[in-house]
């Protein structure tokens, strides 16, 4: 049995960033043929079912019929995930850690190499973001007032929020 956790790793790896990585292409929204990923990653349809089925964050989406798959957020390469502005909450939530801090203050948040700035609907959910690096701090961010200032939201399939960037104005310290 395959490692599926180091499998599904390697799948967003593919799908977010290096595509190439197995010969495959991606189209325009991020898309990549089913058929090439199973040949590419030496994957039967059955293990990327349950790769995408198991995947707590919802990381994947196949088209409706299955024919092909893409990561739902998270790409340093231009694609166009096709997703509408959205009013955000009032209130959301970016998870880091105290080494991050210096910098959000003077920058705010910005999207480095990714598309656009992950923020989670709630605060357990950014905890979690930010223990990946360490002893997580969360920040809040006034995405209802940031809208209203002409800052544009996104809302992913697996329920991130995406914006470009957050000015330090927007961000809330604790």
């Amino acid at each position: 049995m395959k490692d599926m956790t180091k499998t599904s790793k390697f799948l967003s790896l593919v799908l977010r960033h290096h595509p190439e990585k197995i010969g495959v292409s991606l189209d325009e929204h991020g898309w990549a043929p089913v058929p090439d990923i199973l040949a590419g990653m030496n994957l039967t349809m059955e293990e990327l079912e349950h790769i995408v089925d198991a995947d707590e964050k919802r990381r994947y989406s196949f088209s409706g019929d299955k024919t092909r798959i893409r990561a739902n957020q998270g790409h340093s390469i231009p694609v166009d995930l096709e997703l509408e502005q959205r009013q955000p909450p009032e209130v959301l939530f970016h998870g880091t850690v105290e080494r991050f801090l210096d910098p959000i203050r003077r920058e705010g948040l910005q999207r480095r190499s990714r598309q656009y700035v992950h923020l989670s609907p709630d605060a357990e959910t950014a905890v979690k973001v930010g223990s990946r690096r360490g002893k997580p701090v969360v920040l809040q961010v006034a995405a209802g007032r940031m809208a209203r200032d002409g800052r544009a939201f996104f809302l992913s399939e697996n329920g991130v929020w995406l914006t470009e960037e957050v000015p330090p104005q927007y961000l809330k310290f604790d």
